[in-house]
């Protein structure tokens, strides 16, 4: 038992009358620059969760650089 094709037709000319084809456009389209909004902000943020993955992969591969100031510096006597 589920909603036949005649229900949702029904449905849908009551929504029409009720709200008309001109704010349903714009319903529409509201919601489709928010669609797109959501999935450019998600590829932004796995392309900047990606790109800092590779820079701490490179980092870890590279050898640290001793600071002269971490070592205690020998006196020699002259």
């Amino acid at each position: 038992m589920g909603i036949s094709i005649w229900q949702l037709l029904i449905v849908l000319g009551i929504v029409i009358l009720l709200f008309g084809t001109k704010k349903l456009r714009n319903i529409g389209s509201d919601l489709g620059g928010a669609i797109r909004g959501f999935k450019k902000s998600m590829s932004e943020e796995d392309t900047s969760k990606d790109e800092k993955d590779s820079l701490e992969e490179k980092s870890e591969g590279e050898p640290q650089k001793a600071d002269a100031e971490d070592k205690p510096r020998e006196k020699t006597h002259s």
